[in-house]
């Protein structure tokens, strides 16, 4: 039976449940730092349409991707309390089903940015996808300590985006700004794996905090957190950021060690909780730090 002959309240649930094999929350985060990323390579407002074009192109692009990471991850999400209720596990989707949806989006994805946007920027979001599913869902999720490292990557994709959707050219500020998501994303979701760590021991995957201590994964995670403040305050300079960016960058910075150093000096599982809430905070300023920047200094 197809949607359209469905009642009414089970074409909503139906049409839900596809929503849901996107991870709508995981987009948001993702278009949170592509729209201000084009405000910085502007200098200023980009044209509206723009800025729609794009976000629905990415929009399409990572739920395609994370569409094909449910299916693919089926067996194990059925193991995992945090991931049970997902549409594929409950049966509301047939995995072929979802398999065409998120072929589907993806080629919609592409067709939408290389016709209202550019071919870079085309090209850049279905690679993402690419990676996001061969190298990490395929590969290292199941085998390596390194997934989320490595796999992180993907998610760092949307700035570069941002970038060429406005120029149709990269460079080295979202190059550097690539790097800034890069080590933003190990703390982030080790600090949400620490507490579903018996989750990943359970699905037999080797996710850090699954196989590690606690104080060896909060070791690991202050270092990635100095170097991402690092990065955050490099790009000030390789952007061309003005005092608000890089006084927020600072302060940010000094709060997300902070609680990455709670991690390590506790090893509680509501330290991290703590760091997994505020990192989603710190990605949100810094990011619209960077559009406030711009649109103070040039006045847009």
């Amino acid at each position: 039976m197809g949607l359209a002959q469905l009642p009414a309240r089970s074409r909503a649930h139906t049409a839900r449940a596809y929503i849901a094999l996107t991870k709508p929350r995981i987009i948001e985060l993702l278009l949170v730092t592509t729209v201000p990323t084009m405000v910085v390579a502007d200098r200023g407002i980009p044209p509206v349409w723009l800025m729609a074009a794009t976000v629905i192109g990415g929009t399409l692009a990572a739920g395609g991707a994370n569409a094909i990471n449910m299916y693919v991850d089926r067996d194990i999400d059925r193991l995992m309390e945090r991931t049970k209720s997902r549409p594929l596990v409950t049966g509301e989707i047939a995995p072929p089903r979802a398999l065409v949806f998120a072929i589907v989006l993806e080629a919609a994805a592409f067709a939408w940015l290389w016709g209202f946007v550019n071919l870079l920027s085309a090209v850049l979001a279905v690679s993402a996808t690419a990676f996001y599913v061969f190298v990490y869902t395929l590969w290292l999720k199941r085998t390596s300590t390194r997934n989320i490292i490595i796999g992180g990557a993907a998610g760092a994709v949307p700035v570069l985006v941002g970038w060429s959707a406005v120029t149709n050219s990269l460079a080295w500020a979202p190059v550097v700004l690539f790097g800034v998501i890069f080590y933003w994303t190990p703390p982030h979701f080790w600090a949400l794996a620490i507490r579903y760590r018996d989750d990943y021991r359970a699905a037999n995957v080797p996710m850090l905090p699954a196989v590690a201590s606690t104080r060896t994964t909060a070791m690991r995670m202050v270092g990635y957190t100095v170097v991402l403040w690092g990065l955050s305050l490099l790009f000030s300079a390789v952007g061309g950021m003005g005092l608000v960016y890089l006084v927020s960058a600072a302060v940010l910075g000094a709060v997300f060690l902070f609680y990455a150093v709670q991690v390590l000096r506790t090893q509680a599982t509501a330290s991290a909780m703590r760091l997994f809430s505020y990192s989603i905070t710190y990605i949100t300023l810094l990011f619209a730090a960077m559009a406030v920047d711009q649109v103070v200094r040039t006045g847009a």
